[in-house]
């Protein structure tokens, strides 16, 4: 697998870019569950695969994923780049499994794990009453 050109300025600046917190899906998901009431801490490092949210007392984790880095199944924005395709395709395959690996994780561990994606936050209204119904049979 080779990596992209390090030394391309245009593509370093767009790399510089990404963020892996506080993105504008995460700061969504935040708000809703702040109206919701519900309590939680961000990006737990001692918990698998650091979630986004999670309340360790109720046991949920919710992972906020980025339909393009994640491959969001069937979803418009999970394209990969013609150029070097066979290392994003390797990429995207790491990501995944990675995922999964932290779900299992938390899973094992009796934690409710819920992912959204970065999609979902376009429907708010949606979003909301999903979190509520899931969240709410743990509180």
């Amino acid at each position: 697998m080779k990596a992209p050109k390090p030394d391309d300025p245009r593509r370093s600046a767009l790399m510089a870019r990404v963020r892996q917190r506080g993105t504008a899906p995460e700061l969504a998901v935040a708000a809703i569950l702040r109206s919701l009431g519900l309590a939680y801490r961000l990006n737990v490092r001692s918990l698998p695969g650091s979630p986004d949210f999670a309340n360790k007392h109720r046991r949920w984790a919710i992972f906020v994923m980025g339909c393009y880095w994640h491959h969001h199944t069937a979803c418009r924005s999970a394209t990969v780049p013609k150029t070097n395709e066979a290392f994003w395709r390797g990429k995207f395959a790491a990501n995944r499994l990675r995922d999964a690996r932290a779900v299992r994780s938390l899973r094992a561990a009796g934690y409710r794990v819920l992912l959204v994606w970065e999609c979902e936050v376009d429907a708010p209204d949606d979003l909301r009453r999903r979190l509520q119904r899931s969240l709410n049979r743990v509180a």
